[in-house]
């Protein structure tokens, strides 16, 4: 399903629904408040890049700080078929 579409030089890209969705935080995670702290400090810049290997909690951070911040936030999910250029 496509929501909209994104324009790059002349071609059309279409966004899966899915890719825009912010997952809400669980309620049974280990609070991160120091990570949370940097978080708030990034709020001051203007990218705040997040990298970890799969598995270190990333999604649930970024939820979890979301939930307790008041600014608009987006979101793309990204996969390995993100990587192609085409």
């Amino acid at each position: 399903m496509v929501d909209f579409d994104l324009y790059n030089s002349s071609m059309m890209i279409p966004i899966l629904s899915t890719k825009l969705y912010i997952p809400l935080p669980r309620s049974n995670v280990v609070k991160r408040t120091r990570l949370i702290e940097k978080m708030n400090e990034g709020l001051h810049r203007k990218l705040t890049l997040i990298s970890a290997s799969v598995g270190f909690g990333k999604t649930s951070l970024v939820s979890e700080w979301r939930a307790s911040c008041d600014r608009p936030v987006a979101w793309l999910s990204m996969d390995e078929g993100d990587n192609d250029p085409a």
